[in-house]
């Protein structure tokens, strides 16, 4: 139930053409506390419930729980959560032993694309596609939590 993984921005749209899925995912989070996060998610048809502690320091690493709901139950769920409805596309793309989640954001979020790789240790290593762009790992404001808050249109580049 722990969760390693780094995550980067994504410079180029390239990464579609390497995709084996691609879902629409919908979510929102009945707490966003960056402690504990409680997070509502329908993807693929599909409910789940997840619960998330507290990142280590680097941010790579974090206790992680998940359950599958009736969708139904989901939906009803998403109507309690905080304001900031999460909207995006996930494409998987295998690459060697790994599998990079690939997240293109939707409303308040677009134009924010992001990778997201599990690894079996912090020191793992992997290969890096040409479309991976800058490390993002423990910064805050790409954890979808706080993109619900601080929808990524509203920062200052």
């Amino acid at each position: 139930m722990i969760e390693i993984e780094r995550k980067f921005l994504v410079k180029s749209a390239d990464f579609k053409n390497d995709a084996e899925t691609n879902q629409r995912i919908v979510q929102g989070f009945l707490n966003s506390h960056p402690n504990r996060t409680v997070r509502v998610r329908i993807k693929g048809g599909k409910g789940f419930l997840t619960v998330k502690g507290k990142s280590s320091a680097n941010g790579t690493t974090r206790f992680e729980w998940e359950r599958e709901v009736p969708v139904q139950e989901a939906e009803s769920l998403l109507n309690l959560c905080e304001e900031g409805v999460i909207d995006k596309m996930r494409y998987e793309v295998v690459l060697g032993n790994h599998v990079f989640e690939v997240d293109e954001f939707f409303g308040d979020n677009e134009g924010l694309i992001v990778a997201e790789v599990e690894l079996a240790s912090e020191d793992e290593n992997f290969e890096r596609p040409g479309w991976l762009g800058d490390e993002v790992t423990g910064d805050i404001r790409y954890y979808n939590s706080q993109l619900s808050k601080q929808p990524y249109k509203t920062w200052n580049l």
